[in-house]
């Protein structure tokens, strides 16, 4: 019982589009691809348009002749058309859609989403949020310029080029090998909402080290055997959640050292079973523990262990 793997892949690590990077740096095939090139439009709030399940797309054509400098190559559908993003105003397609449109962002949405549509908002979101932070170089302040379809930026003066800054953290579950895991929960967070343990991985470090340090830091726990489970993408703004489980000793007494657990416990499986039953943390239930919505690889991770 001390080991399992994830069921079912991360919401947002689904895969249903090409991400076609060869086109990337293919001027030539950009523009011939871009009079049929489908358009996803992303506001300042990271929200999009949503219908049935599918980010609404529209026309790119409808920006002009050819891809706007700021417009981010997505990659191309199965049927071969091109799709490109743009952080600008929401606006329906022409000739509109016959389910109802709905104006939501990632977290509200990712759980309604087909696997193209969860693919193409996450990309979507990460780039243009690291776009919105990346027009003066790191290294000298120039300012710099969309390249390769969006993918990287060139320091106007140097030359020298930047790509999209990615945040490493791990996740985990931390449990007795048997029947029982920790859950915790943040000083920020209402009462009755926990989840996992989870941190950024420092300069120089694995992330299996980083799993270990971390834990012992929120909680002060030493734990062992720590095992990869899986990975996602969490463009909030720019970070990759790395997944794990890892033994603990339910002797050992918590410790929270860095200020950033409010409280943790050891919940026995059959805790963790009934939590689910009543959904996530939007639950109106009145039972101790609440847990995080389906969106995050911890819900994934959580119900891969329950579900032993």
């Amino acid at each position: 019982m001390s080991d399992f793997t994830l069921r079912n892949v991360p919401l947002l690590s689904r895969v249903g589009a090409d991400r076609a990077d060869t086109l990337r740096t293919d001027v030539d095939a950009a523009i011939a691809g871009w009079k049929d090139a489908l358009l996803l439009r992303v506001d300042r709030r990271n929200q999009v348009l949503i219908s049935g399940g599918q980010v609404v797309l529209g026309r790119a054509a409808e920006l002009g002749d050819k891809p706007d400098e700021h417009a981010v190559f997505l990659g191309r559908m199965p049927d071969g058309r091109h799709v490109w993003g743009v952080r600008a105003a929401l606006e329906e397609p022409t000739g509109g859609t016959d389910a109802p449109i709905e104006v939501l962002d990632l977290r509200r949405a990712g759980t309604i989403f087909d696997d193209i549509s969860a693919q193409l908002v996450s990309t979507a979101t990460a780039l243009l949020n690291w776009h919105d932070s990346a027009r003066f170089s790191a290294i000298d302040g120039a300012p710099t310029k969309p390249v390769k379809g969006g993918w990287a930026r060139v320091n106007s003066i140097g030359g020298h080029e930047e790509f999209p800054r990615i945040d490493p953290a791990i996740i985990c579950l931390v449990h007795d090998g048997h029947d029982r895991a920790v859950l915790a929960r943040q000083t920020n967070w209402p009462e009755r909402l926990f989840s996992l343990l989870a941190g950024f991985v420092e300069a120089g470090e694995s992330f299996e080290s980083c799993v270990v340090r971390e834990i012992s830091e929120e909680i002060g726990l030493t734990v062992t055997d720590v095992k990869y489970l899986g990975s996602q993408p969490w463009p909030f703004p720019r970070s990759l959640m790395v997944g794990f489980h890892a033994i603990g000793d339910p002797e050992q007494p918590f410790s929270f050292n860095d200020g950033e657990i409010a409280e943790a416990d050891w919940f026995t499986r059959a805790e963790v079973r009934e939590a689910l039953e009543h959904g996530d943390w939007n639950s109106t239930s009145d039972t101790r523990l609440l847990l995080p919505g389906s969106i995050s690889i911890a819900r994934e991770i959580i119900e891969s262990w329950a579900a032993q």
